[in-house]
């Protein structure tokens, strides 16, 4: 699998990045919690699984400390965003916009014409990033106990 590993700083995360992992998208989705009423599904992921299956990709080199993260799964027609997260302390310093070109310069080397994601409702600081950087909205749907917003950017 391509690893667009023309974006500086961004490389496919490794075992020993697990904690870190989870340590930064807990950080990230931790104050949503009380606003959703739920835990976002982030937090509960398997980040063990996750990144054996090649699917997260952090910033930083090995050593270097975990600032941000994605975790993508490619798609028969589009590189499917599953998870941004930027550590609090990193906020405000180009990580998530860095973690957004590495997405999509990982679909088109993987020749996927858009990528797509959803946020939740409540997460109205994502609302307003994601048509900033070209993302449309495609529909507003109610998964379980989950008020989604459904995006995508197309890429050719």
């Amino acid at each position: 699998m391509a690893d667009a590993s023309h974006e500086p700083g961004i490389r496919r995360a490794v075992a020993s990045d697990v904690g870190a992992v989870k340590v930064v998208t807990d950080a990230a989705y931790h104050p949503y919690i009380a606003r959703i009423g739920v835990v976002p599904q982030p937090m509960e992921a398997d980040h063990a699984a996750n990144v054996a299956a090649g699917r997260v990709f952090v910033t930083g080199g090995p050593g270097e400390g975990v600032t941000g993260l994605v975790v993508v799964e490619a798609r028969e027609d589009h590189l499917y965003l599953d998870s941004v997260a930027v550590h609090p302390d990193a906020r405000g310093k180009g990580v998530g916009r860095l973690l957004l070109a590495f997405v999509e310069a990982h679909a088109r080397e993987l020749g996927l014409p858009e990528v797509r994601l959803f946020t939740n409702a409540m997460m109205w600081e994502n609302r307003k990033i994601y048509p900033k950087y070209g993302y449309e909205v495609v529909e507003r749907r109610v998964d379980g106990p989950y008020d989604r917003v459904h995006y995508r950017k197309r890429l050719f």
